[in-house]
């Protein structure tokens, strides 16, 4: 009897420890540090018994260390498959994607509204950070999301700085990166970055200045977007990064430029055109001379008419 007793507790454990768990469906959980993770697991619906998944924990403690952070369990895991997530199964990856083009301001609220990212985010610079798409794992620091949009920004215009055009009328890297940041908001059409580029190169050759309107948005926004059509009155205000009043560049970027940007600026499409305008589809269309430029913009202006 005692036997008969024995083989059928035997049984019965290797059943709850091996059987359907009660997820009803895929779910990723939340193991929080310092949490009880059995109680978490019951809240959740992963285990039926907190008890029993403590002492299944305790039995197989040779198997590994449980850890914290936020897996994936399959329906019905049982309470072995449970263990060997908790022990060996990577972390989810969470995505964070910045967009090209943004500034300091869209970025920290990206940052900041990224579920699963802990701690405070400290100040950074505008055009620091490279537009990515960044993985994480919950309980990751904003700080140091951060810290890889930096290196990651660096790097970028480290390579493509060291694979420039020769004779560029750009004394550093860093100019590059705030003419970058120009090109990135001057146009969305990805093909048109190397040519509106080759025409702020060809100003810049001739002291020219700019014209940028982006770069008088963000003077007239101090640093943030301005969500308002631009003025005479901004075109005509005396500021560092109002590029109708100076010549060459402003003083730092008005954006996030991404890779293809950096590219842009630093090979640069061999043209003779000095002007652009929008010309209604989305793109722009370039002139070598005023005049030229000048019937381009009343094509403009009667689109917009």
């Amino acid at each position: 009897m005692l036997a008969a007793l024995a083989g059928g507790g035997a049984w019965w454990s290797w059943k709850a420890y091996t059987g359907p768990g009660p997820l009803a469906e895929s779910s990723n959980i939340v193991i929080p540090r310092g949490a009880n993770i059995g109680e978490t697991l019951l809240s959740k619906g992963a285990i039926t018994d907190a008890r029993l998944f403590a002492a299944a924990t305790l039995l197989t403690r040779e198997e590994g260390p449980l850890r914290a952070g936020e897996f994936a369990f399959p329906a019905q895991a049982s309470l072995q498959q449970v263990l060997d997530i908790l022990r060996h199964a990577r972390p989810v990856q969470r995505r964070l994607t910045i967009p090209e083009g943004l500034v300091v301001a869209q970025i920290r609220v990206v940052l900041e509204n990224a579920d699963g990212l802990t701690g405070e985010l400290p100040p950074f610079d505008e055009g620091s950070f490279l537009p990515e798409t960044y993985a994480y794992q919950w309980g990751d620091t904003r700080a140091s999301v951060l810290r890889r949009g930096q290196a990651a920004m660096e790097q970028a215009l480290a390579q493509a700085w060291a694979a420039r055009a020769p004779n560029l009328p750009l004394a550093n890297a860093r100019e590059a990166l705030v003419l970058a940041s120009i090109v990135e908001r001057e146009t969305g059409v990805a093909a048109e970055r190397p040519l509106v580029a080759g025409v702020f190169i060809n100003r810049l050759r001739r002291g020219m200045p700019l014209q940028s309107d982006p770069t008088v948005a963000y003077a007239a926004a101090r640093g943030g977007v301005l969500d308002r059509p631009l003025t005479r009155a901004d075109l005509d205000a005396e500021h560092p990064f109002n590029t109708y009043r100076i010549r060459g560049l402003p003083p730092a970027p008005i954006a996030s430029p991404g890779r293809e940007a950096l590219k842009a600026v630093t090979q640069p499409e061999a043209t003779e055109f000095l002007y652009f305008v929008a010309d209604g589809t989305g793109g722009h269309a370039f002139a070598r001379t005023l005049d030229e430029h000048n019937r381009n913009v009343a094509r403009w202006r009667a689109l917009g008419r």
